[in-house]
């Protein structure tokens, strides 16, 4: 039985591309004999050069692996979160343990431009962890060198507890 290979495995990865660049990397084209073949090269029998739509409606599954994007938003939510939530009076223990966590998930992100990237940055400037406000703080300046990095707009750092602790003012949220 042959595997099916894994965008992992394939230098236009879907952690290091978004669906719209994995997608052109992927379409299909005809080769100078007739043939369907990917824009990657890399059709699998069997695989109906699908990837990750659902027949011919455009609609992507829900259930892909995260494309760049995807994951991104998602590792962004999480580490904002957890600096939103992180104790008011951290523990030395704790202080170490959030450290070493930014580190850690520096080194296995899995889209290997932003992992030499952010390790980068956390050699320039390590994570602020003596409260909340202050790692809220060092992120949301870490997430805006990014933001200016791929053309995003910069997000207003005064507002990051309505962002990720405690909801818009407007109620929005709620």
């Amino acid at each position: 039985m042959n595997r099916r290979p894994s965008p992992l495995e394939n230098e236009q990865c879907r952690s290091c591309s978004s669906f719209s660049d994995y997608i052109k990397s992927t379409r299909k084209k005809k080769d100078e004999n007739g043939n369907t073949v990917t824009g990657s090269q890399s059709a699998v029998a069997g695989d109906g050069g699908t990837t990750g739509h659902q027949g011919d409606s455009g609609g992507r599954r829900t259930d892909c692996p995260l494309d760049k994007d995807e994951l991104g938003r998602s590792a962004w939510g999480l580490i904002h979160t957890m600096a939103a939530t992180y104790p008011q009076t951290p523990s030395q223990t704790q202080k170490c343990e959030m450290r070493t966590f930014f580190n850690v998930f520096a080194k296995f992100y899995p889209c290997p431009h932003c992992s030499e990237d952010l390790q980068e940055e956390l050699k320039i400037e390590p994570p602020k962890v003596e409260n909340p406000e202050q790692l809220s703080q060092w992120l949301c300046r870490l997430h805006n060198k990014v933001n200016v990095k791929l053309g995003k707009e910069i997000f207003d750092c005064s507002k990051v507890n309505e962002r990720w602790r405690d909801g818009w003012k407007d109620g929005s949220c709620d």
